[in-house]
This record gives structure tokens, sequence and C-alpha cells, in this order.
């Protein structure tokens, strides 16, 4: 495994080092709307740790934070929940061992901290990471949410309340009146530009008006009627999309769903 080291981002650092490939603050409002975020929750509990690595340079990160103000509609507290977890910008520094070191980073802390476990939730799909690197490090699922997401735990008490996801999710579908939704957080800096393109799209091309929703605490975001909890796109009250996507995907969706 090439060499590498772990390092800790701060509200201090994090200009440095960039977040999901957004590196100039003064050019990427998304940049700018993270370490707002980050800096807001921060005190909170909220972190993030980079892996290094001595070749390629960032080739990935892990973001957790305390459950209880976890950006997921999920009822973990007292459980260290992840956020995010990715590895390998470059094709090359895939398979190597970052994603499990950091994994190993965020549990260590979760034990130091006299937590019950460590919670995160999963998918097939993109923008997520999958349950195989968490079962290889004894993770299991305890929930399930439609069409695919798992709610996966590492408990350090096998008595202990396993987490779970919330209950009310389709039911708040039921708050969104009909037309095209848009919900994002900061919490997810792809939401920024491709945001803006797909109202366009539906205002321009579509003739739709858009609601943009901004999940900007803790409570919106576990109030979410999508599992992934910081983005969705509802149309008439039914999820088009449970996660962030392009604006020719956001164009197929329209058309299929328009026809």
């Amino acid at each position: 495994m090439s060499a590498f080291e772990i390092i800790d981002v701060t509200p201090e650092n994090i200009a440095d080092y960039g977040v999901c490939g957004y590196k100039d603050i003064k050019k990427h409002a998304e940049l700018r709307n993270k370490i707002q975020w980050f800096t807001d929750y921060y005190p909170k509990g909220l972190r993030i740790k980079a892996v290094i690595s001595e070749e390629g340079g960032y080739q990935g990160m892990i973001e957790y934070i305390p459950g209880n103000y976890a950006h997921r509609p999920v009822e973990a507290d007292g459980y260290m929940f992840i956020h995010c977890l990715y590895v390998g910008l470059k094709k090359e520094y895939k398979g190597k061992g970052f994603g499990q070191a950091l994994i190993e980073g965020c549990i260590d802390e979760a034990k130091n901290d006299g937590m019950k476990g460590v919670t995160v939730v999963t998918r097939k799909g993109s923008f997520m990471a999958n349950d195989a690197i968490f079962k290889k490090m004894g993770f299991e699922v305890v929930d399930q949410a439609k069409p695919d997401f798992h709610l996966m735990v590492k408990k350090f008490d096998v008595k202990t309340e396993d987490p779970k996801f919330k209950e009310d999710m389709q039911a708040n579908l039921e708050n969104f009146g009909s037309g095209l939704t848009i919900l994002r957080s900061p919490q997810c800096p792809y939401t920024e530009k491709n945001v803006k393109a797909m109202m366009a799209t539906a205002q321009d091309d579509f003739h739709l008006e858009v609601q943009l929703i901004d999940l900007s605490d803790v409570e919106a975001a576990q109030n979410s009627p999508c599992p992934f909890g910081t983005f969705a796109i509802i149309y008439d009250r039914k999820i088009i999309s449970h996660h962030p996507i392009s604006n020719t995907r956001f164009v197929n969706i329209l058309e299929k769903l328009l026809k």
C-alpha cells in the first residue's frame, strides 16, 4: 500500500485541502457553503478526516457526527454517524486500504467518546458507499428504506438498541404540494451548481415552477422524506431522484415523466 497519512480537517485548515474536489474558495460557492456548515457543526462533534497519499495527494475523506445531529432521517442518538466516505479520486488509489483506515479511525473515536457504536446509511447507487466495506469491518444491516437504502451499524454492546430510519418519511411527502420541489443541504457540495442548472431547465424548457427548499439544520434534514437526507427531487409528492444528479439526467427524468 502506498504511504499515506490521515489528517484532521478543521475549520482552520479546510480551505487548504478543499472538499470533494472543490479547492478554490473564491471560485466555488459549493466550498464556501460547506466551510460555513462545517464551522457551524464542528463544535457539535462534526469531524472530517482526509487521507493524503505521499504520491497522489488528497485521495479521500470520511465525515461523521454524533447521531443526534445526523443529517439523515434516522434515530441514532448515542451512535457516531458516518455521513460520507469516499476514497480513490484516482483509480490507482482505489483498493489500497484507505477506506478501511478511515472507518477504523471513526470507530476508535466513537469508542473513546463512550458511544454505543457507529452507524451509516448505505446503498448500491451513486453518492453513497455500499454495504461491502462495512460488512468487512463488522457492520450489519439493521433497517431498510425504499428503494434501496440500508442502515448499518457496528455496536460495541450487542444488547444496545439498534438505530433505525424515521418511520414518518412517507408521511412527510404529504407536506409537499403538487409540482416540482428540490431539497438540498450545504452538507453535500455537489448540489450547488447542478441545482441551479436544473432549476433553469425546469423553468425554461419545461415551463415548471420550482420550489427550492434549503435543509439548513438538523431538524429539517431529519424530517426529509428521502433516506438520503440532504437531497431529493419531488414531483407531485413522489420522489423522482433520491440523490444529486446531473442536469442531463434531470432532463431525461422529466421527459419520461411528462410525456
